[in-house]
């Protein structure tokens, strides 16, 4: 743990608010060097998934030509919201590192309660309604992966 990656993460969201794109900014760290950087820029791209994690996420993807990040850490000025956390765990982060708490960001209008509640609901019960339709057909490409023997496991 390293004091200064969260000073760049905050720095980073200061920077995201004088841009107007939301107070979060994040760090990938590995071998005591950031890797990449992140700010939120949800409203600059007009894409509710530019959250500084999965900005930083990508960044470093793409640069290291890898979609696995395991031993990397993050450094994030707030607790990850439940997108961002699932792509932290997809990603295999060793570590996060955070400052503020949802309940930090919710006094702000930044909530993710909402989502909290809604993945605790059984399917049929969420505010968003979802039906499964066609699954024999889509069911193909499943079976289609589970017998290919050059596949890529993530």
């Amino acid at each position: 743990m390293s004091n200064k990656f969260m000073k760049r993460a905050i720095e980073l969201s200061i920077k995201s608010v004088h841009k107007g794109t939301g107070p979060f900014g994040a760090v990938i760290v590995n071998d005591n060097k950031i890797i990449s950087e992140g700010f939120n820029k949800v409203t600059a791209n007009n894409d509710p998934t530019s959250h500084a994690e999965i900005v930083a996420i990508r960044i470093a993807c793409k640069e290291l030509d890898k979609f696995n990040l395991e031993g990397y850490d993050l450094y994030t000025t707030c607790e990850p919201c439940p997108m961002c956390l699932s792509a932290i765990y997809w990603a295999r982060i060793n570590k996060i590192y955070y400052a503020n708490t949802r309940s930090d960001a919710q006094k702000i209008d930044f909530s993710d309660a909402m989502i909290y509640e809604e993945l605790n609901k059984n399917i049929k019960d969420r505010k968003i309604p979802m039906h499964q339709i066609m699954r024999d057909e889509a069911l193909k490409a499943f079976e289609m992966w589970d017998k290919k023997e050059d596949k890529v496991k993530y």
